[in-house]
């Protein structure tokens, strides 16, 4: 699948190069006109569709070039480690004579 993927990814990098290139012959062709100004912003809607297809095709190929996602369930991760590995903190500490130590008069 991975192949197939970065085939996607190369063919929609493709397609959105023939868009800009479209886009450039569709300005030099009203510039030729002397139509710029009349028709600020427009693109022929073959040029947006062929992006939205480019768009739509990227996605599809990084869908399918991603790696397979790992499984983060507690059982999991239990699978691969052991008891004493998860449970080797150490015990609470006693803190019941440090307030003597540190409010001592000093000599």
């Amino acid at each position: 699948m991975p192949a197939l993927g970065r085939l996607l990814i190369f063919g929609a990098c493709l397609v959105l190069l023939h868009a800009t290139f479209a886009t450039y012959d569709h300005l030099t062709q009203l510039k030729a006109l002397n139509q710029l100004n009349d028709t600020v912003g427009t693109l022929p809607s073959t040029v947006i569709l062929e992006c939205f297809a480019s768009l739509a095709i990227f996605i599809l190929g990084a869908t399918l070039n991603t790696e397979p996602l790992k499984e983060i369930t507690w059982a999991s991760e239990m699978s691969r480690r052991s008891i004493d590995e998860m449970d080797a903190r150490v015990g609470f500490a006693t803190v019941t004579r440090r307030p003597a130590r540190l409010f001592r008069a000093q000599e």
